[in-house]
């Protein structure tokens, strides 16, 4: 099936425009081709009609019959555990960044810029280092070489042990 987030009764959305940005609504019924009637019990959006271009459709939806009172709504919203659920998302979790990342001061951007630059180091520092032991070893380029002159001991660091002398 193409389509997954259909208009529909119970269908829960994000509102992207207008004072209720980035709230949670679910669809209570459908107006028109353009507009829906929407109420978000539990996010503090009250019941009133919305554009579908102001609308964000999630892949969540609870069951209530079309243009039930805000006191059904509510009972199935908290049964459903939808901002439970949302919150879990990746969405949910990209929005929370956003919004932490617009509340930083100037001082916290600083702090933010250090780290990161320290971090870039620590990472440039580590690849180079795993460089060089994997262009030592042979598998820089994937499969394993031999080294250099076969695999028989060098004799100029071969260190030649003698006996010691018996004491009698």
């Amino acid at each position: 099936m193409a389509f997954e987030r259909f208009v529909e009764t119970g269908r829960v959305a994000v509102v992207s425009d207008g004072p209720n940005k980035g709230k949670l609504v679910s669809i209570v019924d459908v107006i028109d081709q353009t507009r829906v009637l929407i109420d978000g019990p539990e996010t503090n959006v009250p019941r009133s009609q919305i554009r579908l271009n102001q609308l964000h459709l999630t892949k969540f939806r609870i069951k209530y019959p079309f243009t039930a009172s805000t006191r059904v709504v509510r009972k199935a919203w908290k049964e459903g555990e939808v901002v439970e659920k949302f919150s879990k998302t990746v969405w949910a979790q990209k929005m929370a960044a956003k919004e932490k990342r617009a509340t930083l001061t100037d001082f916290d951007r600083f702090k933010l810029r250090r780290a990161r630059s320290r971090r870039n180091k620590i990472r440039t520092y580590t690849f180079f280092a795993l460089k060089k032991a994997a262009s030592r070893n042979g598998t820089l380029f994937g499969k394993k070489k031999m080294a250099k002159g076969g695999d028989k001991p060098n004799p100029k660091k071969v260190k030649v042990v003698k006996p010691k002398k018996a004491v009698k």
